[in-house]
């Protein structure tokens, strides 16, 4: 079973910094490769640069009253709740249909209701 986890590429799991603006202001964020690609493959989606996606998912979840002290781990809970959502079919395959377009409002809905059964 590990092998499958061990013998991934290393360079996965290799953390870079990039910098990118949030309201005008210049930081830094360091995430490891492999949540970075999963950040492209949804910015991808609604044709925003990562540092676009970025500076919306910091500016919303601020507007929505979160706590934003560990704002990594807030990513790769994204990228996470991403794959998991793509992997149950509530977001589509297909990388041409964007996130944006979705009704969150009904996905959540069906997450609240599978999380209740369990």
């Amino acid at each position: 079973m590990c092998k499958l986890f061990i013998g991934a590429e290393p360079q996965l799991w290799e953390a870079r910094a990039k910098s990118l603006r949030i309201d005008g202001m210049v930081t830094s964020v360091r995430l490891e490769d492999y949540f970075w690609r999963v950040l492209g493959e949804i910015a991808a989606r609604d044709e925003l640069s990562v540092s676009q996606l970025i500076a919306r998912l910091h500016n919303e979840a601020a507007e929505a009253g979160h706590d934003l002290a560990n704002f990594t781990s807030f990513l790769r809970v994204c990228c996470a709740r991403y794959l998991d959502l793509l992997s149950r079919g509530d977001v589509p395959a297909d990388p041409a249909q964007p996130i944006s377009g979705l009704d969150a409002d009904a996905i959540l809905s069906r997450e609240r209701e599978r999380h209740a059964y369990a």
